[in-house]
């Protein structure tokens, strides 16, 4: 049975143009990747850090590209291995084993959604409703790659849930800060189902890098990894992370009041995931 592309909305509040602040923000160039992530947990079995946007979270692929995580780490850690991965652009919280029983816990646990997390991004545009969740199915553009694209026949199923938070503008037109929840864990998932919904996120050259009126101006990707609730590989409890927004452009449009709207991890993904 081939799966249909469907758009639905949780919530019935439609955002008006009239709700959009007339603050401008002015997107900078990419900055400087920091030499090392911000630990925020660490243990005997794992390491948690807040990646830095354009760090890579495994080694890449040619001697020209800056040092992984995992790299970076390693004279202070010893040898550590990402048991997910965060795209090199997204900024935020990234989880790391120090042993593989740790490694073959923590992907099991990933792999069983046993893990909760959400995500920040700032896109281009209003969504259609206050919140909602997107079914599209996912599959590689071989025209474009590793772009993802909408595909209903061969494409993996994939779910992705928003909830709008605040209202801001650029000389490109509204901006939104959302929170994000991935209920299924595609590659570029929430990259390519906002860019469907016509909200591309901010920075994204891959999804959107034109407008009808001329190419945008890019820094970052705006997309924060900001919420983690995982099951502890050796101790008998959960732990719970945060990493707040990254503080220059685009997130210092947004005030401390913006975020705090966010709630913590328990409240955003279980509204976010109750259907």
């Amino acid at each position: 049975m081939h799966h249909q592309p469907t758009r639905s909305a949780a919530g019935s509040k439609r955002l008006a143009s009239s709700e959009v602040a007339h603050d401008t923000i002015q997107v900078r160039p990419d900055p400087v990747v920091p030499a090392h992530p911000l630990v925020v947990h660490a243990d005997a079995h794992i390491v948690v850090v807040d990646k830095p946007a354009g760090m890579p979270s495994v080694p890449a692929r040619t001697p020209l590209d800056p040092p992984s995580v995992p790299q970076v780490l390693e004279a202070e850690w010893g040898a550590v291995e990402p048991v997910h991965r965060l795209d090199r652009d997204t900024s935020g919280l990234l989880v790391l084993a120090r042993t593989a029983e740790a490694r073959a816990f923590l992907g099991r646990a990933f792999e069983s959604r046993t893990v909760r997390k959400a995500y920040l991004a700032i896109v281009y545009g209003l969504p259609p409703t206050a919140d909602g969740v997107v079914h599209l199915p996912l599959g590689d553009d071989p025209s474009s790659p590793p772009r993802k694209r909408v595909d209903p026949t061969f494409g993996r199923r994939a779910e992705s849930r928003w909830r709008h938070i605040a209202c801001g503008s650029s000389a490109a037109g509204p901006l939104t800060l959302l929170v994000l929840v991935p209920v299924t864990g595609r590659s570029h998932q929430l990259r390519a189902h906002l860019a469907w919904l016509g909200t591309p996120i901010v920075g994204d050259r891959l999804y959107q890098p034109r407008t009808a009126a001329g190419e945008r101006t890019h820094g970052r990707l705006a997309l924060h990894a900001a919420w983690l609730d995982i099951p502890h590989p050796t101790f008998e409890r959960r732990i719970v992370l945060h990493a707040p927004a990254p503080a220059d452009a685009p997130w210092n449009l947004f005030t401390a009041e913006d975020y705090a709207r966010c709630g913590d991890t328990g409240s955003i993904t279980g509204a976010l995931t109750s259907d």
